[in-house]
């Protein structure tokens, strides 16, 4: 094994560890000491909520914005407005 292999493999082993690690929970403080973080099962549903809505809205935005048939039919009908306000 040379010493990049050694290296990439090193770089590999602290990576998984460090996933690992935050998949379950766990963090260090200042000094350095791990600790598991408390897991609030009220506030993870209250944001899961609120992500869940918030897709909802990028949906909808997305639908606006790329629906051609309806943008164009906005600007025809805005033109036709502008039409019937000058004579």
């Amino acid at each position: 094994m040379n010493p990049f292999e050694m290296v990439i493999g090193i770089v590999l082993i602290v990576t998984i560890g460090s996933i690992l690690r935050a998949k379950y929970g766990v963090r260090r403080d200042r000094h350095g000491n791990e600790y598991t973080a408390p897991v609030n099962d009220a506030e993870t549903k209250a944001l899961q909520a609120e992500i869940r809505a918030l897709k909802d809205r990028i949906q909808v935005l997305e639908r606006i914005a790329t629906d051609n048939n309806r943008a164009v039919s906005l600007d025809e009908e805005i033109e036709r407005l502008r039409d019937r306000s000058h004579p």
